[in-house]
């Protein structure tokens, strides 16, 4: 099985720039048209959320645009730029979606590898939360099937990234939710974004991962004064390959270069 991430998109409505200088609805496109390219084709698309920069209809609906390219089934999530009723007013043609509730919950069953989604957003605020009632929910939906491998993907990252800036505005609740993910050996991968870059941790006995953005990447300033701020580095996705019961990922940037070419 082969799932492609892609990550905090930030599309904007049509003819504005995000931050008033980065195209993410061009690099949605480049990063789409990528994806189609790959052989072997993905099997699923993640969308591991801030799909619309600032939650805006029209933000929604220029990217639906972009991924009705996608050859590929999508399952998508909320992050916190997202806004609830326009995300699910955008995605009310994805049957695996909840219809009502506070919070964006469901497990997918049709694959070999199960995907568990797990709404990390508080509405409003950047910094995320996994409550008590979230907790609740994920410990219950991974006890139904104990053997069946599966990934849990969520927005934000629940680990301490080294910048100063971005931890601030990282998780509440990771403790808790390690705590879970550890109670269920069956988890392979938790399968974040937020960070906007490619990160790795051993978590709750397992890997946890974040996705680069399609777009902008968080500037990589590890000073403790570092500056919150952004740069135009290659834009990402990355390629989980699921087989002989092993997960592992290809980072991939967004592109089409030269090659391949025979080394002899």
């Amino acid at each position: 099985m082969l799932i492609a991430q892609i990550s905090d998109l930030h599309v904007m409505p049509e003819g504005q720039l995000a931050y008033g200088r980065v195209d993410t609805a061009t690099m949605l496109r480049n990063a789409v048209a990528h994806v189609n390219r790959l052989d072997p084709a993905p099997d699923v698309v993640l969308l591991t959320g801030d799909l619309a920069d600032r939650g805006e209809p029209a933000a929604y609906a220029q990217m639906r645009r972009i991924l009705g390219a996608l050859r590929a089934p999508f399952y998508a999530i909320p992050g916190n730029h997202d806004r609830i009723a326009a995300f699910r007013d955008a995605f009310a043609d994805q049957p695996y979606l909840p219809r009502e509730g506070e919070f964006i919950l469901y497990a997918v069953d049709d694959w070999p590898l199960r995907i568990v989604a797990l709404d990390s957003v508080v509405q409003g605020r950047t910094k995320g939360l996994v409550c008590e009632r979230r907790l609740a929910w994920l410990d219950r939906t991974l006890g139904e099937r104990p053997d069946a491998p599966t990934i849990v993907m969520m927005h934000h990252a629940p680990w301490i990234y080294g910048l100063e800036h971005l931890d601030e505005v990282g998780m509440e609740g990771a403790a808790a939710l390690e705590a879970v993910i550890r109670r269920h050996p069956q988890v392979e991968r938790v399968l974040c974004g937020h960070v906007h870059r490619s990160t790795q941790i051993r978590f709750g006995g397992t890997i946890a991962s974040s996705c680069p953005s399609t777009a902008h990447q968080q500037a990589l300033d590890l000073r403790p004064d570092g500056i919150d701020s952004f740069s135009l580095e290659p834009p990402g996705f990355q390629l989980h390959r699921w087989a002989g019961g092993t997960l592992f990922t290809h980072t991939l940037n967004v592109g089409e270069f030269a090659g391949p070419f025979p080394f002899h």
